[in-house]
């Protein structure tokens, strides 16, 4: 039975951990984007995965072109939508 070494898993955790905790700005968002995440409260990658689609499409100004700019940059950065992965 093969192991994984325990470094190699705190390694790919620390890599997850540091990717959710990165601004969505660092994510390559556009500025108008990041404002209105911004004032719904969203500034983490984390937060917008806990983000229901419908929480993101009631802000103002964010529409169905606006939600796929988001998920084009959280799949930038490694999160994709189950129907979506590569």
């Amino acid at each position: 039975m093969t192991r994984i070494p325990l470094s190699l898993v705190e390694e790919e955790t620390k890599g997850i951990q540091e990717r959710l905790e990165l601004s969505t700005a660092e994510i390559g968002l556009t500025v108008r984007t990041t404002n209105c995440l911004e004032e719904k409260g969203i500034f983490t990658v984390n937060d917008l995965l806990h983000s229901s689609r419908d929480d993101l499409l009631s802000i103002s100004n964010f529409g169905e072109k606006t939600l796929d700019e988001v998920f084009k940059a959280l799949e930038d950065v490694g999160f994709y939508r189950p129907s979506r992965r590569k």
